[in-house]
């Protein structure tokens, strides 16, 4: 019996190991409040719309659609992406960081890779 629990004791920890390592989980997205009331398409038009989704980071000036994420040691988020912004014609690559909020843990915090700030986002109702 001993043998067993060791086993499902390992099974747990092996799998509390994975849930930390896969870091943020954008599975559902997040949004500031103009971004979370625009999550299934334009509804309102806000200047400080910010919307950030498990394939695309979108505000009110450009669209991002990402091309690679890799988790961080820290649980950080390192995603590369191709930007079109409005008034330009062609995609940009561009790097972002999103990590949790210092001050609220349930927020999302997005920077540029020059540590320039987007703001900081919750999880959409």
């Amino acid at each position: 019996m001993p043998a067993v629990r060791l086993v499902i004791a390992a099974a747990a920890l092996l799998a509390a190991g994975q849930a930390l390592a896969a870091g943020i989980d954008l599975s559902k997205p997040y949004g500031n409040k103009s971004g979370c009331i625009n999550k299934n398409g334009q509804e309102v038009y806000a200047e400080d719309m910010l919307l950030l989704t498990g394939e695309e980071f979108i505000t009110i000036a450009s669209a991002c659609t990402f091309t690679d994420k890799q988790v961080q040691a820290d649980g950080s988020l390192v995603v590369k992406a191709q930007c079109e912004a409005e008034g330009e014609d062609g995609k940009s690559p561009i790097q972002f960081t999103i990590k949790r909020s210092a001050k609220n843990t349930k927020k999302l915090v997005i920077a540029d890779e020059d540590g320039t700030v987007y703001g900081e986002v919750s999880r959409c109702r």
